[in-house]
């Protein structure tokens, strides 16, 4: 990488990282391009050279930390080698990412978010395809040798991911009665029921 392209990453880092400060103390309404640039120390002109917008910016940030999220599940899931524990490798560290990274986590989990992933469904998992591909694969091998339910990929994975979503989204908004250590021990063995043959 030349020293200007290096230049370039880091100016775009900065103001990802900036974009994801003035989210989590403002919310969505607070991310503009002054308070971007304030926070980040990055003019203007180089925010729209990089990322064209601020919502070309912000889908950046979403995308970047639904590949770190779909990172660690893959991750979880590769180490497995049972169904079973693949299924509580997955809640474990979707879980645990959420309680590391709540800022990011709150993005993911915004109605912003929601609302990007309703108009660019399928743009946002091609994006993704590279880290969603093994996902899917995992799936559909344990379905193959009967360790699943002989069930279709999004069925298995509204059945796995829908519990563990709703829990994380209940603890991301402030409330107190959600223990998400506690999630990681009871969701695995309960979401298993639902999937086992």
């Amino acid at each position: 990488m030349s020293p200007k392209q290096q230049r370039g990453a880091e100016t775009a880092d900065r103001l990802l990282a900036a974009a994801l400060r003035v989210y989590a103390e403002s919310g969505e309404q607070g991310v503009t391009v002054n308070a971007l640039s304030k926070a980040s120390g990055v003019s203007l002109g180089s925010l729209y050279h990089h990322f064209g917008s601020v919502d070309g910016l912000m889908n950046a940030l979403l995308l970047r930390w639904l590949g770190r999220l779909l990172g660690e599940l893959t991750t979880a899931v590769e180490r497995s080698r049972t169904a079973r524990t693949g299924v509580r490798a997955i809640v474990r560290a979707y879980l645990a990412f959420i309680q590391e990274h709540p800022d990011a986590a709150r993005l993911l989990h915004s109605s912003y978010a929601d609302r990007l992933g309703m108009a660019q469904a399928r743009q946002l998992r091609d994006a993704q395809e590279a880290r969603l591909s093994p996902l899917t694969d995992w799936v559909r091998l344990h379905v193959a040798s009967g360790e699943l339910a002989p069930l279709p990929v999004p069925m298995v994975e509204a059945l796995v991911m829908g519990p563990v979503v709703a829990t994380a989204r209940r603890w991301l908004s402030g409330l107190d009665d959600v223990d998400l250590d506690d999630a990681a021990q009871v969701l695995p063995d309960r979401i298993w029921r639902s999937l086992s043959p």
